[in-house]
Formats: structure tokens, sequence, C-alpha cells
């Protein structure tokens, strides 16, 4: 069943009139209603796009957020064959909230690695709505070191709000893990893809996102903060988080100009969740262009390329 946004309250009611109508048209009694349905359908979908055409930066937030979006899951499910889950950062136990492990990308053995939210209230639990404690980070750490050792591609799958707060995350070091994590994504001599496929926040996020490549779907978001929590520190005032998300610069469309990403993803028209097939074969063609991209590079020069990258935004700004 599709789930509506607040802003496509329009959408909606169209929708909700086409359900009726072929209900009617399949009953006993059937009445042919197909004219108007393909007349009601026509108005949606220009009212879908239209919508989507000018979304605001909060609108896109909650695009990004969106429960029915596609997860990692369904990303490995669809684009890795083969795929073997590792566990365990081997200092201190397991964390659900990020799977790493390998498997084939289009027949090449690829790495993939990226935070896990679950797509119900059993799945959210267990993978801490994807929020990823130290071991989450230290097992990254350890499947990027493997990667490293045996010459295998890097593809990092970035969903998460952020890295967990609590203070067992904070007692058993949270912050060191992501440095170390990001450290291993800037020193590995494999090149490296991170793709924000929903929301990419704060250290949580960059942890597995420093490549030699950053690129993000259309309507996914990309930030230091939430917009929520921004507001409630600088305004103290949570409420005002949509003037946060347009200060903060989130959406891929900013990024891009301001040279922090290099690239998006395009989505049809109401988003990954309505089309995701859609997605995954523009995902798919991202990253089989990525892989032959830096094909037969040595790792001196894949270093020197991130490196590069990374040194290089801000400048356009100076």
């Amino acid at each position: 069943m599709q789930s509506y946004l607040d802003f496509e309250k329009p959408v909606a009611e169209l929708e909700g009139k086409i359900a009726e109508l072929k209900t009617i048209g399949s009953g006993d009694e059937a009445v042919s209603t197909d004219e108007e349905i393909s007349d009601l359908q026509a108005k949606a979908d220009a009212a879908l796009a239209d919508i989507y055409k000018k979304l605001t930066p909060f609108q896109k937030v909650q695009v990004a957020r969106h429960p029915q979006r596609p997860h990692l899951k369904d990303y490995i499910e669809n684009l890795i064959s083969d795929f073997i889950p590792l566990s365990g950062d081997r200092q201190f136990g397991e964390d659900a909230a990020i799977i790493a492990g390998f498997g084939r990308f289009e027949g090449k053995a690829v790495a993939v690695i990226g935070q896990e939210k679950g797509d119900n209230t059993k799945n959210r639990l267990k993978h801490n709505f994807g929020m990823a404690r130290p071991e989450g980070y230290r097992k990254a750490t350890r499947i990027m070191d493997l990667a490293d050792r045996f010459d295998i591609p890097v593809i990092y799958l970035v969903d998460t709000s952020g890295a967990y707060p609590g203070v067992g995350a904070e007692e058993r070091g949270q912050a060191e893990a992501i440095a170390r994590s990001t450290e291993k994504c800037l020193e590995i001599g494999v090149p490296n893809l991170a793709i924000i496929i929903g929301e990419g926040g704060s250290g949580g996020a960059i942890a597995i996102a420093a490549a030699n490549q950053v690129l993000m779907l259309e309507h996914s978001i990309y930030s230091v903060i939430s917009p929520e929590a921004g507001a409630s520190i600088l305004f103290r005032d949570a409420a005002k988080a949509k003037e946060m998300a347009i200060a903060q610069k989130i959406t891929a469309q900013d990024l891009l100009q301001l040279k922090v990403i290099d690239g998006i993803i395009a989505e049809p028209a109401g988003g990954a969740h309505r089309h995701p097939d859609f997605v995954m074969g523009e995902v798919a063609k991202a990253i089989s262009k990525f892989l032959l991209d830096f094909d037969n590079l040595s790792s001196n020069d894949i270093r020197v390329k991130r490196e590069d990258k990374f040194l290089s935004i801000g400048n356009s700004l100076i």
C-alpha cells in the first residue's frame, strides 16, 4: 500500500479515486470506468511530476526518509550476486546497523558496506534504525582491509541519520572508530565508490563515504547534522527545521554545485520508492561506469585521485 507524504495530498486524493473506480469496475455488475481512470491517472501523474519538480530542501528530507524507500538489502538483493556478509569487529561484537561483505557485481568481485535501517518495526529495532555503534565501523574497517589485501573495489551504500549517540557507544570509542573508518576509506589502494541512497547523516555517513567518487540519489540528503538537531542548537527551536534545511545546503543539487559530491543519480517523479526498478537500473549504470573508469589504475594513482578530490573541495569558493 502506497504511503503518502503530507505535500503529496493532491496525488493521494486522485489515486484514491482511481482505486475506488477500479473497485466499481471489478464488481459483479461491472461498469466500464476505463476512460475515467485513464483521465484521473494522467492528472495524478502530472500532479506528481509538478510536485517533484519543485521540492523544497525539507521536502527532500522527507522523501529521503520515506519508509518505503529502497534500503541497503534491496540494493544488495537486486545488484549483488553471491553476496556473503561478514560479521563482527574482532574486538567487541557484531553490529547489525552496518552490513558488510563480499559479492559480485556483473561478475566482478566487490566489497559492499552500508547501513540498513530496516523496513518494519522488528527489523528497525534489530538494525538500530541504521545508527551504527563503534563495532559497526570497526567491522567496516576490517572489510576494507580485506578488500585492499585482495585488490577488490569497495562500494558503500549510505543511509543513516547518524552514528548511534548512546553512552555505551561513546564508552567503547565511537569517535575513534568513526575516525579510523574514515582514515581507512582514504588510505586503501583499491577504488571505492560511495552512493548516498537516503540519508547521509554526520560522521556516521562520512565514515563510509570518503571515497574516490561520491554520488547521491536525486532526492537523498547529505549533511553534518539533521535539520531538526541543527535548528534545536542554533535557534533553540526544532520547529525551524525547514529553515535549517535551506541554510544547510543538504540536497544533492546544492552539494554538486559546491563540488562536495561528484554526480547525481536520477530518480523518477515520486521518488525511488515509487519506481525502485528504475532506480536500481540507474545505480547499476553508475557502479558499472565507476568500475570501468578506475579499472587498471595503480594503487598509487587511486590514492592520488582520492586525495586530490578531497583537497580540492572548497577551492572554488575561496
